[in-house]
């Protein structure tokens, strides 16, 4: 049996600074420190000391399990990753219990409510909001970014006019790495370069995708519009007319994609950072998180949600569709309730759902769904069953319905938030490559196949065994011989006749 202990040991130092290789914010520091152990006790008797690490926000403790195979020959085991922790971050806080998520220590609410997409870029990036003279710089060099290679939009003539727009896009980012292909890890400018180039170019590479599916001309960004606004220009302009963009839809855009920049060590952002660990160009990385982000349990719960409320129908309906998620009947699924961290209301959702209610009004959409959404909402959190099981509303659960509202297709909405996690996937991936935590990622397996065994020849009857025959004769051809076609293909090519010294493989040989 292993049994767990906790124990204590102090000593006095102190710390000046960070780690060396790790990020200053890995976790708290004083100048007297206490290091916490817990120790694991093994069937044969042993004993192993085990490190508690305290994180610098939070009450979370984090066993270092590092040395654990080399002192006791053990590994763990935890499916989903759902107690491990992969990396030390400094980017993105979140405390699950209580609902809370920060951005370099801002609340993401906050931010949705007073900064710009691209201020929240710089900070994430950078660690702090850009002064005015910084955010002017860093618009500008994002803007000069947008422009894309000729040969990567060549690349969308390729694609079908039904092709889903993140198939287009898992290409087209993956094919960056093709134009950019000079990057040096080690040197800090061309990972800015290489983190900005995303920034700037992925939601062009998603207004093209989406142009594309509708058989649409490409529109360009222009200098002279926002994050937002470029976006919206790009997706619903035409060279017929003048696009004008509505102040409403820009604000409810640049909400969203602060909304969705970052959120720890998802499923797609530890794609990117498993990939970044075998020293990957870092665009064939992002095209990876893309890939994952792809996935209906992961950036396309929305589009669920949407068909969801579409099954129920109407408000009327909302009752019976919640007695059958409790009778677990086969094909009805609770959408957009519930996450793997929060275990209360999710910060995200509480915003998404007061600017949802805020852009529909504004825009005067009438949409069937909100009141159904809002239904569903008011009787699943008075119900014991769903409360008990911290099942709560998450930033998907009104997402979609303000995107349907703005204009958005369904097929864009995981293009929408790809999007947007871009800014978080360069910035995880940069302090990988920058704090030295550029260790390639390599998990272990817990082995169910079967034992060794010994391969055993089959020795097929004379009469099956497969045979190379000469053309037009049942002869096979004897070792090291050519058939007469062939014969005649190698000499003429040896004098210069022929085309090629290759010989052709024809139905000269035949089984």
């Amino acid at each position: 049996q292993v049994c767990c202990q906790t124990a204590a040991q102090s000593r006095s130092s102190s710390r000046a600074g960070a780690m060396s290789g790790e990020p200053k914010a890995a976790w708290a520091e004083s100048k007297e420190e206490q290091d916490e152990y817990a120790v694991l006790k093994l069937p044969d008797g042993r004993e192993h000391k085990i490190k508690m690490l305290k994180p610098k926000l939070g009450e979370e403790r984090f066993l270092d399990i590092r040395d654990l195979h080399a002192k006791t020959g053990c590994f763990t085991f935890d499916p989903g990753f759902t107690c491990t922790a992969s990396c030390i971050s400094a980017i993105t806080y979140i405390d699950g219990p209580n609902g809370v998520c920060l951005y370099r220590g801002y609340p993401v609410q906050d931010l949705c409510e007073k900064a710009e997409a691209l201020e929240c870029a710089h900070l994430l990036l950078t660690g702090e909001l850009p002064d005015m003279e910084q955010r002017f710089r860093f618009e500008a060099e994002i803007k000069k970014h947008m422009l894309v290679h000729e040969k990567i939009k060549s690349m969308y003539h390729n694609f079908t006019i039904s092709a889903h727009p993140m198939a287009i896009m898992v290409a087209v980012v993956g094919g960056l790495s093709s134009i950019f292909s000079e990057l040096d890890p080690a040197d800090s400018t061309h990972r800015w370069l290489a983190c900005t180039r995303l920034i700037a170019k992925v939601p062009v590479l998603a207004c093209m995708a989406y142009k594309t599916s509708i058989g649409q001309p490409i529109m360009y960004p222009k200098a002279s519009l926002s994050f937002a606004e470029n976006f919206l220009y790009m997706m619903f302009g035409t060279p017929l007319e003048e696009y004008q963009v509505d102040p409403i839809v820009a604000k409810a855009i640049n909400a969203f994609m602060i909304l969705h920049l970052d959120h720890e060590q998802n499923a797609s952002t530890s794609t990117v950072r498993i990939a970044g660990s075998s020293q990957a160009n870092p665009y064939a990385c992002i095209a990876a998180g893309v890939a994952c982000l792809w996935g209906p349990a992961h950036g396309g719960a929305n589009e669920a949600v949407i068909k969801m409320l579409e099954d129920i129908g109407t408000k009327e309906n909302v009752a019976q569709f919640v007695l059958d998620v409790k009778a677990k009947k086969d094909g009805v699924r609770l959408m957009g309730f519930g996450h793997r961290v929060y275990k209360n209301y999710d910060p995200r959702a509480r915003y998404m759902k007061k600017l949802c209610a805020e852009v529909l009004s504004g825009m005067g959409v009438q949409d069937s769904l909100l009141e159904v959404a809002q239904e569903l909402e008011r009787i699943a959190l008075a119900d014991d069953y769903f409360v008990s099981r911290k099942l709560y509303p998450n930033v998907d659960y009104y997402s979609g319905i303000m995107l349907r509202a703005l204009g958005i297709p369904t097929s864009m909405f995981t293009v929408m938030f790809a999007m947007s996690r871009t800014v978080g996937w360069v910035c995880q991936w940069n302090e990988m490559v920058s704090e030295k935590q550029l260790r390639i990622g390599r998990p272990r397996q817990l082995y169910a196949g079967v034992e060794a065994r010994e391969y055993k020849p089959q020795e097929a009857e004379a009469q099956d065994r497969p045979r190379l025959s000469r053309a037009g004769s049942n002869l096979a051809p004897g070792p090291g011989e050519f058939t007469l076609d062939q014969t005649e293909r190698e000499r003429a090519s040896m004098s210069g006749k022929g085309s090629s010294f290759m010989v052709e493989v024809s139905d000269s040989y035949q089984r």
